[in-house]
């Protein structure tokens, strides 16, 4: 059931009237069902796993609590160690296995299975693993009911691309929810639909281009080809993603709920690691708190440091899929954020705002997108061979894509200078209903014109 298309919002509304319609103490019940409906219109032979790991987590929280020391320690890897392996299991065996088949001299599927992997279980496992750390770490209670700590799990608006909820901000909700102000409305049903406008409007009209290149490189030769395939997956995973997350933050906000922000115009950016601290944010956050400072962070000298950044960002490229691109694109930006921190030691002022650090940044990013993007590693090779060595051939953006690409950046640069969309909230109401239906309209002229596409991180 994807988020853009009009049975997903017939199943909103549906949930909408029943959960208001319900008594308040059955009102997290809707939800549960709900949750559990949407995640088996994709694949219900998955829900007894998604059920496994909310049991297994739920139990080990109640018993770190309440258990002495040695023992908390035990139920904490023995939790870790189940949503890993079912993470290991389902996204990684089949790697791991062509990479032994390789070793041995036998063909890549000689150690391969026919494994399925389950929707959102990478967003859901570091969301339950966060939960069971911080009660390790005493930073969380654990949760009583069971109903509470599954809804935490299986919340249908972030289940399957995030963005990654902390257990605190969650529960802070559920636990003393409130109806939502008529401002929550208000902000959630225009960040719903800006967000499929980002997706309908932007995202999916990017994605012809960058599939029409990364389907058949060989076909489109020359540097323009090449940066102009690049730069179109470069649009499109960000109004994509970005349009997603807004998505589940405004319907989050319809029900009452409070997801924090996950992109803060990334391509903004005047370096990496300023890009890092405004693209999927929740993710940024969850590796620094549970990978990169208990790997020591920066307290151990600058070697240390920088094995650090290039180990968390080894992890959090692995954790996008189960591929050496993967691993390469978490490596290239670990590298960068490491050079950038060497390099910061030596300069009196921090990095400033210019269009050569935008454009550079920028140039940057894209370059790491071959990698999340190509099939494999002899397709970055070749994608990287285009981009770099050969200056010839056309460009696949049409005039189109191009006026796509400045609107973006001037709606991006008005935002972030006049945080347009804040102002909007305080227009009139006839104002701002206008607005709706303009956005409305050009959804609509794109819901006829094209076939709805998948969200990229549906797949992780």
């Amino acid at each position: 059931m994807l988020f853009n298309t009009v049975q997903f919002f017939l199943f909103i509304a549906a949930v909408l009237v029943l959960f208001y319609a319900s008594p308040r103490g059955f009102r997290k019940y809707i939800l549960l069902v709900a949750s559990y409906v949407f995640y088996g219109t994709w694949n219900w032979h998955f829900i007894p796993l998604l059920l496994t790991l909310t049991v297994v987590d739920y139990t080990a929280g109640r018993l770190i609590e309440k258990s002495d020391p040695r023992r908390r320690k035990l139920f904490l890897i023995l939790s870790l160690g189940v949503n890993l392996g079912f993470l290991g299991f389902f996204k990684y065996y089949n790697f791991l296995a062509s990479n032994v088949s390789l070793l041995a001299g036998k063909p890549s599927t000689w150690l391969a299975l026919n494994v399925i992997l389950p929707l959102g279980i990478s967003f859901h496992t570091f969301q339950s693993m966060s939960y069971i750390v911080d009660v390790y770490r005493g930073e969380q209670e654990a949760i009583l009911d069971p109903v509470d700590y599954a809804l935490f799990i299986c919340f249908f608006p972030q289940l399957v691309a995030g963005p990654i909820v902390r257990a605190r901000e969650f529960f802070k909700d559920l636990l003393h929810w409130q109806p939502p102000t008529a401002d929550d409305i208000s902000r959630g049903i225009f960040q719903m639909t800006i967000g499929l406008a980002k997706k309908m409007a932007f995202a999916d009209q990017f994605a012809k281009i960058a599939n029409l290149y990364f389907g058949n490189v060989a076909a489109h030769p020359g540097g323009a080809a090449a940066w102009s395939g690049v730069f179109s997956f470069g649009m499109q995973i960000y109004f994509d993603f970005a349009g997603y997350t807004d998505m589940a933050i405004g319907m989050a906000k319809l029900l009452g709920f409070h997801f924090p922000e996950n992109f803060r115009r990334p391509y903004l950016a005047c370096s990496i690691t300023d890009f890092w601290h405004r693209w999927h944010m929740s993710l940024s956050r969850w590796l620094r708190d549970y990978l990169y400072i208990p790997l020591g962070g920066n307290r151990h000298g600058r070697v240390s440091t920088y094995r650090n950044l290039m180990l968390t960002m080894l992890l959090g490229g692995l954790w996008h899929g189960a591929s050496w691109n993967f691993v390469i694109w978490g490596g290239y930006h670990g590298a960068l954020l490491a050079i950038e921190r060497l390099i910061g030691r030596f300069r009196r002022q921090p990095v400033r705002w210019t269009v050569a650090s935008w454009l550079f940044t920028f140039a940057l990013a894209l370059v790491g997108w071959v990698f999340f993007r190509a099939e494999d590693l002899h397709q970055s090779r070749q994608v990287l061979g285009q981009m770099f060595g050969n200056w010839h051939g056309h460009t696949l953006l049409t005039r189109w894509h191009t006026g796509l690409a400045l609107l973006a950046l001037a709606v991006a640069a008005i935002e972030e200078k006049f945080d347009w969309f804040e102002h909007l909230m305080t227009w009139p109401l006839a104002v701002r209903a206008v607005t709706l239906a303009l956005i409305f309209f050009v959804i609509e002229v794109f819901g006829v014109t094209d076939v709805a596409i998948p969200f990229v991180y549906f797949q992780f």
